[in-house]
């Protein structure tokens, strides 16, 4: 159904079921310390799966929330959160205003706006792909596109004013083949390309790491309508240990046409959730390859609020940021808490060099 870029299958079968965690825990913010500004609920009763970017000395953070469990309709909040509240893990103990800011208001995401990734596609625009839960999402005889991912724009800097610009669709002929789409974001590569990172599972029940071409800029576009991907690419197949893979928090640039991207798997001993990384490299009008990834999880379940929750053994990264060197990433820790996590770049740099690499 998509093509594979080059390595996509090598790659996986490189790598092994191992955890070796690198990431610092630096705390969490639990549901009873978010107070809702603009909804009858001062707390939520969930909040998790964060998205975040930096803007000066505040660290915008925008998590999945859930204010009620009859259906689990989710919306997205932003967080304020001082850079210095994170860093020196003062985040645990303190309590910070939120404020509902996308939820659903049509039909591509009427049963819930999930699992959001903000990233900059602009020198003053902000990007947010999320899950949206479409009409036929709780219909047992309608299993073609339940979800699809829907992007909002913003002005950096702003983080309240969220329009909608469209829902991301692949090809006439495929759509009737995919039963969901999620875990997506954009990135603007240098040359003005756009594309969609997003993970569409198939009625072969598979699901694929894939890339896509965006056909239609966002930031022009009235209204909101149905956005055409092209040129699919599968970036990586889930090892032989594995059930399935998705991206997790947008890349980072770290050389000319490079890029650091987590990627989340479950396992299929515990089915537990864990974090590898990718060096990817792009190639203009070819897209994206993988150039190297690290042999072993860098990131698993191990404190009591990513072990136990709502759905345990999770962490599930959709934010990342780099400060001083370190990366902060935002991550959602058993389906339940805001979890945040520091990893030397470096080091994670040393063993994608030293790892599986071609």
């Amino acid at each position: 159904m998509f093509k594979h870029a080059e390595g996509a299958q090598e790659f996986s079968s490189l790598r092994r079921l191992e955890v070796r965690d690198i990431a610092e825990r630096l705390g969490y913010i639990a549901p009873s310390r978010i107070h809702m500004n603009n909804y009858p609920t001062d707390n939520p009763i969930a909040a998790f799966n964060p998205a975040m970017y930096l803007d000066r000395e505040y660290l915008r953070v925008f998590p999945r929330i859930i204010i009620g469990y009859y259906m689990y309709v989710s919306a997205v909040a932003l967080i304020e959160i001082p850079v210095a509240d994170v860093v020196d893990k003062h985040i645990t103990n303190a309590h910070y205003a939120a404020e509902l800011v996308v939820y659903p208001t049509m039909r591509y995401d009427v049963w819930g706006v999930e699992d959001p990734r903000v990233n900059p596609i602009g020198s003053e625009t902000v990007s947010m792909v999320y899950t949206g839960r479409g009409v036929n999402y709780f219909n047992p005889t309608i299993r073609q596109e339940r979800t699809l991912p829907v992007v909002a724009l913003s002005k950096l800097g702003n983080g309240r004013k969220w329009s909608k610009k469209g829902v991301f669709v692949l090809p006439k002929h495929l759509r009737s083949h995919i039963v969901s789409d999620k875990d997506a974001f954009l990135v603007r590569t240098p040359d003005d390309r756009l594309w969609l990172f997003h993970r569409p599972h198939t009625d072969d029940e598979r699901c694929h790491l894939v890339i896509s071409r965006v056909s239609e800029d966002p930031t022009k576009v009235d209204g909101i309508r149905e956005i055409g991907v092209e040129d699919t690419t599968i970036i990586l197949e889930p090892a032989s240990f594995e059930q399935k893979l998705g991206w997790a928090a947008p890349p980072i640039e770290v050389g000319s046409s490079r890029y650091l991207a987590l990627i989340h798997a479950i396992e299929n001993v515990n089915y537990s959730y864990n974090v590898f990384a990718a060096l990817m490299e792009y190639r203009g009008e070819s897209g994206f390859r993988v150039v190297s990834v690290t042999p072993f999880y860098v990131m698993g379940p191990r404190t009591i609020y990513e072990i136990y929750g709502d759905r345990p053994l999770v962490v599930f990264p959709c934010g990342m940021v780099e400060i001083d060197g370190q990366l902060i990433v935002s991550y959602g820790a058993a389906d339940y808490v805001i979890g945040f996590a520091k990893i030397d770049k470096q080091e994670l740099l040393s063993i994608l060099e030293g790892g599986a690499s071609g």
